[in-house]
């Protein structure tokens, strides 16, 4: 090799000093930015879930009211609106969604045979969510 050839790759050396390291900070930033996604896709996914396990339980205990009118079809007026506080089976079941939902209440009108259960709570975000079912109930 010639001093011409030598001092070339060494100029060409110099040149090439700290892409590495440049290399080394980009994939750093690059992972960082997939780290950041995950952590917030975490967090949306635990909010999702959170909110329909408390869908869930709404449709539940709309269920379980609906069940209990269905066994005593002859005094399905006494769930209605203020009446529930009079009726035993309908208070508890009013306690219930008290304690299973966060700011939760429920209503349950009566319009003939026409029930309407409605079921409203407050979701963490501060949101109100409303869960609302109709059926008809005919004495037998």
């Amino acid at each position: 090799m010639h001093r011409s050839q030598i001092r070339q790759l060494r100029t060409a050396a110099r040149l090439q000093t700290g892409v590495m390291l440049l290399e080394i900070l980009v994939s750093i930033l690059i992972f960082s930015f997939g780290v950041l996604a995950l952590v917030g896709l975490q967090g949306s996914m635990t909010r999702a879930q959170t909110e329909a396990e408390l869908r869930a339980e709404a449709s539940f205990l709309a269920g379980e009211v609906i069940g209990l009118m269905w066994t005593s079809t002859t005094s399905l007026s006494s769930y209605s609106g203020a009446s529930c506080d009079t009726t035993d089976a309908c208070k508890t079941w009013a306690e219930k969604v008290t304690e299973k939902l966060p700011a939760g209440q429920g209503t349950v009108t009566v319009n003939g045979n026409t029930v309407t259960v409605t079921i409203t709570w407050r979701h963490s975000g501060g949101d109100q969510r409303t869960y609302t079912t109709t059926t008809d109930i005919t004495p037998a």
